[in-house]
C-alpha cells in the first residue's frame, strides 16, 4: 500500500493509485468505528464497506509490486509510509470483528503480524533527523496491533492475545518516543497534512490502552495504571490536535495535497479513543465530545474525498 508520503512517479496501472490510498483506509475504517460506537450502524457499515473494498485493490497492488516491482516495492518498503499496510490492515480487522466476523478478523491479524517486522526494520533502519509526519507511522502500525489483538481477546477466548498485546503497547509508546526525536517540527507550520499524524500517534495509543483495559484479564493495579495512562495519552492527543488546528488557521495551506487523508485519520482516531477511553476510564462526560468529533472527522473526510476526485479530474 502506498502511504502519504510515497510519490507518484510514471509506470504501470498500480503506480497510479493516489499516494495516501493506506491512509485513506486508515481514515475511512476509523470513522467506521467512531460511527459504530455511537450507535450510527448503517452509515458505520457504509463505510466499512468503502474501506474493505479500497483495502483490497491496495492489497492487490501490494502483490503485484512485490511480484512484478521487486526493487521499486524494496524502495517504497524502506519508507515509513510502508507501514500504512500495517496499519491500515488493523483498523479494517477491528471494525470487522466489532462486526462479528472473528475468523476473518483473525486472518487481518495474522497477515498484519507477518508483515510488521519486514516493514518496521526496513523503515526504522533509514530513519533520520527532521523527518515529517509518516515517522510516527511506527507507533501507529505497532499499536494497531494492540487495537485488534485486545479486541479479539475476549471475542474468540485468547487471553494469550492481550498479554501479547500489552507488550506490544508499552513497545509502540517507545517508538513514539524516538519518533518525536525524529519529528521535524517546522512540519507543524509547513506540512501538507501528515504531520497530525504526530497526534494521531496518541489518539491511537490511548484507543490500544483502554481496550487492553476492557478485556478485564488485568489486576486492579494493572487496570488502574492502563486508565491513568489511557486517560493521559488522549489528553496529550487532544493537546496536538488543538495545536494543529491552530496552526492551520495561523498558517493556511488551502491548496489540496493527496496527505490530507493523514489528517482525517488522527481527527477519526481522537473521536474513537475519547469514546473508548471515557468507558474504560469512567469518565462519562466524554461521551459528548466524542460524538462531537465523530462528526467533525466526518466532515473532514467528505470534504477530502470531494477533492481527492476534483483532483482527479483535474489530471
Amino acid at each position: 500500500m502506498r502511504g502519504p508520503n510515497a510519490t507518484p512517479r510514471p509506470g504501470p496501472t498500480w503506480s497510479q493509485l493516489p499516494p495516501a490510498a493506506g491512509a485513506a483506509v486508515m481514515a475511512t475504517g476509523i470513522i467506521s468505528v467512531g460511527l459504530h460506537l455511537t450507535g450510527h450502524s448503517v452509515l458505520s457499515g457504509i463505510l466499512l464497506v468503502l474501506a474493505a473494498a479500497l483495502w483490497l485493490a491496495l492489497a492487490a497492488d501490494f502483490a503485484n509490486r512485490l511480484v512484478r516491482e521487486r526493487d521499486g516495492w524494496k524502495s517504497e518498503a524502506d519508507t515509513p509510509p510502508a507501514l500504512t499496510a500495517v496499519a491500515a490492515t488493523t483498523v479494517l480487522g477491528t471494525r470487522i470483528s466489532l462486526f462479528g466476523w472473528q475468523t476473518l478478523a483473525e486472518a487481518l491479524l495474522a497477515l498484519s503480524v507477518i508483515v510488521w517486522p519486514v516493514l518496521m526494520i526496513n523503515v526504522v533502519r533509514h530513519w533520520k533527523p527532521r523527518m515529517p509526519g509518516g515517522v510516527f507511522l511506527g507507533c501507529v502500525a505497532t499499536q494497531g496491533l494492540v487495537v485488534l489483538a485486545a479486541t479479539l481477546a475476549p471475542a474468540v477466548g485468547a487471553h494469550w492475545l492481550a498479554f501479547t498485546g500489552m507488550v506490544l503497547f508499552w513497545g509502540g509508546l517507545v517508538l513514539y518516543c524516538f519518533a518525536l526525536l525524529r519529528f521535524d517540527l517546522r512540519e507543524v507550520v509547513s506540512g501538507a497534512g501528515d504531520q497530525w499524524v504526530a497526534g494521531g500517534a496518541l489518539a491511537i495509543s490511548a484507543l490500544a490502552a483502554s481496550k487492553l483495559v476492557a478485556t478485564g484479564l488485568w489486576n486492579e493495579d494493572d487496570t488502574d495504571v492502563l486508565r491513568t495512562v489511557s486517560f493521559l495519552l488522549l489528553a496529550l492527543d487532544v493537546t496536538w490536535y488543538v495545536v494543529l488546528v491552530l496552526a492551520e488557521v495561523r498558517w493556511p495551506r488551502p491548496r489540496y495535497d493527496i496527505r490530507r487523508w493523514s489528517t482525517v485519520f488522527p481527527m477519526g482516531m481522537t473521536a474513537a479513543a475519547a469514546l473508548s477511553v471515557g468507558a474504560a476510564a469512567d469518565v462519562t462526560w466524554l461521551k459528548g465530545p466524542g460524538q462531537v468529533l465523530v462528526w467533525v472527522a466526518v466532515a473532514a473526510w467528505l470534504a477530502t474525498l470531494f477533492a481527492t476526485f476534483r483532483s482527479g479530474a483535474a489530471r
